[in-house]
């Protein structure tokens, strides 16, 4: 373990924790904040009202259009002076959402990911390969000063340039590799065309995150690299990669609870769940002093888990997302969730692991159409095989999501790929 007093620290201290550093935060914001300040006095709370974790229920939720509406620095804690880094999403609708870290929370953002590289078994002796995009998004930088900060020396690839990073992964013995899962994938059938075998490369851990998954792409990933694939959970709004990570158990990710206060709620009444039931992830930030964060909803769809791992750790864990209540698809009265489609793709041989769904409308009626990768171009020489192929993903695809959807098969390597996030839906309507 990185940090052992922390990650196996009793509940009622972490409790205990927690409620001073929550009074301090929102002490913080009241003081430092003219909207924390409107929002908490017109919600009747003030930073004395905060004597017990209970008392969190009573502050309002942040949301994304908060930080747009007082972009750029209008949510900032600390002055521009004692700002030393800004960040920001790729505001691929409206305003991005900006953020900025003190060195302090530099430091707390190095510690947190150092914490999540080693639960995933790097060490000292690791060269990681990031595959990141560097410059506004965090992703790069939180597993970069992470990684180095246990030793592990660092190779700043960035994302794209596959050929060359196939080349980089071999020549320089690359043990550790970052990047989307979806471009793990990409990345892996480069080397197969280039002829590099898993024996030929040292490769042992994927750090992989800034996009949902589910298990059986993890299980690609593990049989085409031969490593241990992890996964890790964070956004820009709340630290970067780091709130949250997988040990080698991989039994759901560790939530470092001293700096993040998780809560599940019920994403229509706000009402807050029990841990264990599923619902929208609302974090709360404790240690941050550059933008720090209250009940932010974060639309991500899962469940905490109490019970101690296996490996020891006493923190919160929570699931794997299991999708986001605002990019869930409502298609003829069924709510869809690309992960949903993922799990059954994934698990029908000849499919490789790329697909899109189009939604479109006929009318007034929505339509599905699944767009899936074959893995074997000559299935494109029986008609009888690509027609019962197509019957058996129609079949299991109704099953589960209760709805008819048009399958296209498309010939190997058509579907295109991401350097970053995979773009899985196109919305028509």
């Amino acid at each position: 373990m990185w940090n052992k007093e922390i990650e196996t620290m009793q509940r009622k201290d972490m409790q205990a924790l927690q409620t001073a550093r929550l009074f301090e935060t929102v002490k913080r914001v009241y003081d430092n904040v003219p909207f924390y300040r409107k929002r908490l006095d017109d919600a009747g709370v003030c930073p004395d009202n905060i004597k017990t974790l209970d008392d969190l229920q009573r502050i309002p939720f942040t949301v994304k259009d908060d930080l747009r509406d007082n972009y750029p620095f209008g949510l900032f804690a600390a002055p521009m002076k004692d700002i030393v880094r800004i960040h920001a999403s790729s505001g691929t609708t409206g305003k991005p959402t900006t953020v900025g870290y003190t060195r302090g929370d530099l430091e707390m953002w190095s510690e947190c990911v150092a914490r999540i590289a080693a639960m995933a078994g790097a060490n000292e002796n690791d060269i990681a390969q990031i595959a990141f995009g560097y410059g506004l998004f965090t992703g790069a930088f939180g597993l970069h000063y992470g990684l180095e900060k246990i030793g592990a020396a660092i190779i700043p690839m960035s994302s794209g340039n596959t050929e060359k990073q196939a080349m980089i992964m071999q020549d320089y013995g690359s043990t550790v590799l970052v990047s989307t899962p979806s471009y793990a994938l990409y990345m892996s059938e480069v080397l197969q065309e280039q002829g590099i075998k898993k024996s030929d490369i040292k490769l042992r851990i994927g750090l992989f995150g800034a996009e949902g998954s589910t298990e059986e792409m993890r299980c690609q990933l593990e049989n085409r690299w031969g490593i241990i694939a992890t996964e890790n959970y964070g956004m820009s709004e709340l630290i970067g990669p780091g709130v949250s990570g997988e040990c080698t158990h991989k039994s759901g990710m560790h939530i470092n609870e001293d700096f993040f206060i998780p809560e599940i709620i019920d994403s229509k009444t706000g009402e807050v769940l029990p841990w264990g039931e599923k619902g929208e992830l609302v974090i709360t930030t404790i240690s941050k002093q550059g933008i720090p964060l209250l009940r932010y909803r974060t639309k991500d769809i899962t469940y905490l888990i109490p019970d101690q791992c296996k490996c020891g750790r006493t923190l919160l864990r929570m699931a794997k997302i299991q999708g986001r209540s605002d990019d869930m698809l409502i298609i003829r009265g069924v709510n869809v969730f690309p992960s949903q489609v993922e799990s059954v793709l994934l698990d029908i041989p000849h499919i490789s692991p790329h697909y899109q769904l189009e939604v479109g409308r006929n009318g007034f009626v929505d339509t599905l159409k699944v767009m899936v990768e074959l893995e074997d171009s000559s299935l494109l020489d029986s008609f009888s095989k690509l027609e019962q192929l197509e019957k058996t993903i129609k079949h299991k695809l109704h099953t589960v999501l209760g709805l008819d959807a048009k399958i296209h098969l498309a010939e190997p390597k058509t579907i295109e790929r991401s350097m970053g996030k995979a773009k899985r839906v196109i919305d028509l309507r």
